[in-house]
């Protein structure tokens, strides 16, 4: 259990460096805010085009040799952010982007079930809120140790950078490319290490059948067409998607004159504040949802999160600063909550429609750079009305799209 810890703890923080990197690369090649969001968008497409080949992976290899393959294939993209940084090449940082992700997306493929399965069924939904949590603290953690070690020097825009002779604009990129290669080298030492560790662990051995007899009779469509699971799906692309696209824009909002006009590494604690609230939410709501209906408490939470934006959206200052950091404490239930609704009774269904759910991640792929194509013609201000779009159809499904309509035919 220690080392599954660990691992969640692992890919929660190498998740949120993004929103360290974002800021840091769009500055570093001069790039607009469609062009950056392309971390994102490569970022959480690995989800979907290797959520299924993860799960053909780890079906082969088993639990174990999975997080071990899933580990150094992590390490193998870290690796990667060395030469991408060397060269300054922005298609190589994004390369290295896709193989990081695609070694995460093993690790959720294994550690997931894994955690679920080690121990009692009654309490495996317990132990795998415990891994979620640690994920949640190396979220919270990351953005403040990534904010000193990457972004601790002067960030200059574009046009400052244009205006510098042609001699200090290649020092000047040098010395910005170079800041990403230390954190990351040390996180691939800490990657293989961890590979090493777990392939050299007694963990205990488990039935590794991912897929019952029944399952096999079904496809990924027949799961589609049940309508809470449909719409399931959807909510966990908008939940992600918003989740994400707030964090990634928070430095650069926050850096602006009108709403907290600080530098970059000073915002990037508050993005360490925005991921702590979903941390601090998901504590709460464990015990929140153990005596309220999670319909409803969802429907809550996702109506809350897209007034807390709309505030910010129509405010300037503080009070645009801290309601938006605050969405996190309400996002914290609803990837879970959406998760449990959305395979709720489908019987021989669940596994498709786990993986489904799974794949659904690509929000965070899709509405970031949405958000980015509208803040490069609408400002960054305004281009926030997606992420309330998103909470909006949340709170649909809280209210009436997770209602179980059909009985499952087994």
């Amino acid at each position: 259990m220690m080392a599954c810890s660990v691992i969640f703890f692992m890919w929660g923080a190498l998740t949120s460096l993004n929103d360290i990197l974002i800021p840091h690369l769009k500055a570093l090649f001069t790039l607009n805010y469609s062009q950056a969001m392309l971390v994102q968008f490569v970022f959480f497409g690995a989800y979907f085009l290797m959520a299924l080949p993860a799960g053909r992976l780890v079906e082969r290899l088993g639990f174990k040799r999975g997080m071990v393959a899933g580990l150094a294939v992590a390490g193998i993209g870290a690796l990667l952010f060395s030469p991408a940084a060397e060269w300054q090449s922005y298609p190589l940082f994004l390369f290295a982007f896709f193989v990081l992700a695609t070694g995460i997306t093993v690790l959720q493929v294994a550690a997931n079930p894994y955690v679920a399965l080690l121990g009692p069924a009654r309490t495996g939904s317990s132990r795998l809120t415990l891994a979620q949590t640690l994920n949640s603290f190396g979220t919270a953690v990351a953005p403040w140790v990534g904010g000193l070690l990457i972004l601790s020097g002067v960030m200059l825009s574009a046009d400052q950078v244009a205006a510098l002779p042609a001699l200090q604009q290649a020092a000047y990129r040098a010395q910005q490319a170079h800041a990403v290669q230390m954190p990351y080298l040390v996180l691939t030492a800490v990657l293989f290490l961890l590979a090493v560790f777990v392939a050299l662990f007694r963990l205990p051995p488990l039935a590794e059948a991912s897929e019952q007899a029944g399952g096999l009779r079904h496809t990924l469509g027949d799961a589609l067409r049940v309508p809470h699971v449909k719409y399931g799906v959807i909510a966990i692309f908008c939940y992600v998607g918003a989740e994400v696209a707030i964090g990634s824009f928070l430095i650069n909002y926050l850096a602006q004159p009108d709403i907290g006009g600080m530098t970059e590494q000073q915002a990037s604690r508050y993005v360490s504040f925005y991921w702590t609230g979903a941390m601090i939410g998901r504590f709460l709501g464990t015990f929140l949802l153990a005596w309220l209906n999670p319909r409803r408490l969802l429907a809550v939470f996702a109506a809350i999160a897209g007034v807390l934006v709309l505030v910010s959206m129509t405010s300037q200052g503080h009070v645009a600063m801290y309601s938006i950091v605050a969405v996190g404490l309400f996002n914290s239930i609803m990837f879970p909550t959406i998760f449990a609704l959305g395979i709720e009774r489908l019987g021989p269904l669940t596994d498709k429609a786990s993986s489904l759910l799974i794949m659904a991640i690509v929000g965070g792929a899709l509405i970031p750079w949405l958000q980015g194509v509208l803040a490069d013609h609408l400002g960054v201000h305004h281009a926030f009305v997606l992420p309330v779009l998103c909470y909006a159809f949340i709170l649909f499904y809280g209210l009436h799209g997770s209602k179980i309509r059909d009985a499952i035919q087994r």
